[in-house]
């Protein structure tokens, strides 16, 4: 009851903070109106901030507020000063930060602030691009929410379909989920979307891409027309911006231009490996030299993840392997495995690429560069999380130098080449 206590004053000062961080920078912020893309952040003014004030702020809820430890909370990060009070507000937000900033605790301490617990209906609905990043939002919301009882179902393909009816049946306050097995659930009556306030997609860059943009409206359909909508990704393209157009209303737009989503604290390099049958050997030599807590090895198919993950066994080295094809029970296994340390090295595709968070990870290789831009910053900001230092290497060959010259200019990065003390870095 006492830890119920502290925490609760804790996350009240912590939304004071948003407000208070949010006003400082106010003189410095470029605002516009309506809908449309902008490079810089356009937000309605902020009002009446004076903590003196009654009612100056959006009051946070005691049980909203009394939950997981504060230790990860110290002080707001830039997306959560700003982007929380608007979405406590019901306004519809397109929300865009580096990876490893807080994105998804911005959404889910709005969601819980929106909950009534007393109606045992689903009020908020999650939708996020893969299985894994949907179940850990899933537990991240029920360890904030541990103090109000809020019940958070993860539905998602590949798991008993019977499992998730019976669950929905119960009653969730909150359901994250995959678009195609929520989508399943709406229409079999299963998932009632009449009480839901609150719609979020996570990664929205990759949800809304054509491999889940009619997904996404064809849930969206089934939605009360009040429906607030929220935003949130590394990554919002011109075109995915304008695609918002379609079921946002009027939305606050809170993005970072391009130049500015370098992801500090992440040393990046790159090693030149002029064929590709010599990058196996090269990755062996590196593995043999780095002392490492842990790491991701990146490629870009499923069948080079199969085949490296073999061939790293062959050679003695202890490597765990996913990928979309394999059976959820068995992604859910090595996930588990990874998180708890008892796995060092994961092989993946890009399936791990999007928003899951292993604060352990200090080392990403990208055995192939990934085949956009957008995917580079999702890649290597699965290290160096919530400020911890990362580096990330990328095995290039000579005609892959052109591809990581233009990454390098989008984002206005550098990347050298790799040093010989890099294992001093990581």
């Amino acid at each position: 009851m006492l830890d119920g206590i502290l925490t609760f004053f804790f996350f009240k000062d912590f939304i004071y903070l948003c407000d208070r961080e949010t006003a400082r920078e106010r003189g410095n912020t470029s605002r516009g109106s309506g809908r449309g893309r902008s490079r810089l952040p356009a937000e309605e003014p902020d009002v009446g901030l004076d903590p003196g004030t009654p009612g100056s702020r959006p009051e946070p809820k005691a049980d909203a507020l009394t939950t997981a430890p504060p230790r990860r909370f110290e002080k707001p990060s830039a997306i959560q000063q700003r982007a929380i009070k608007q979405i406590i507000k019901g306004r519809d937000v397109i929300a865009q930060s580096q990876s490893g900033t807080g994105k998804t605790a911005t959404f889910s301490i709005s969601v819980l602030q929106c909950l009534d617990i007393q109606v045992r209906e689903t009020q908020a609905l999650i939708l996020a691009p893969t299985r894994e990043l949907a179940v850990q939002i899933q537990k991240g919301l029920l360890a904030l929410g541990d103090y109000m009882n809020v019940q958070c179902h993860a539905c998602i393909g590949g798991t008993n379909v019977g499992e998730d009816i019976r669950k929905l049946d119960y009653g969730q306050h909150v359901v994250a989920g995959t678009p195609g097995r929520v989508f399943d659930m709406i229409r079999r009556r299963s998932l009632r979307t009449r009480a839901i306030k609150m719609l979020v997609l996570d990664e929205a860059d990759e949800m809304l891409n054509k491999g889940f943009k009619e997904q996404i409206y064809d849930v969206y359909r089934y939605l009360p027309p009040a429906t607030q909508v929220v935003l949130i990704s590394a990554t919002l393209p011109h075109e995915i911006l304008e695609m918002t157009n379609k079921f946002m209303t009027d939305p606050i737009r809170i993005l970072v231009k391009r130049d500015e989503l370098t992801l500090e604290g992440i040393k990046q390099f790159f090693l030149v490996v002029e064929r590709e049958e010599w990058k196996f050997d090269t990755l062996c030599d590196l593995y043999d030299t780095l002392t490492i807590t842990q790491a991701v090895i990146f490629c870009n198919t499923k069948r080079k993840v199969d085949w490296l993950t073999e061939k790293m066994r062959e050679a003695n080295f202890t490597v765990s392997s996913m990928h979309g094809d394999m059976p959820q029970k068995e992604r859910e296994s090595i996930m588990k495995e990874f998180r708890s340390g008892a796995s060092r090295v994961l092989i993946s595709t890009d399936v791990w690429a999007r928003g899951l968070d292993v604060p352990q990870v200090s080392l990403i290789i990208n055995y192939d560069l990934p085949n956009n831009r957008e995917l580079y910053i999702h890649r290597i900001g699965r290290s160096g999380r919530y400020g911890r230092k990362g580096v990330a290497i990328n095995f290039v060959k000579n005609d892959d130098i052109r591809i990581l010259r233009d990454i390098e200019q989008y984002y206005s990065t550098q990347i050298d080449e790799m040093p010989m003390n890099v294992a001093d870095l990581i």
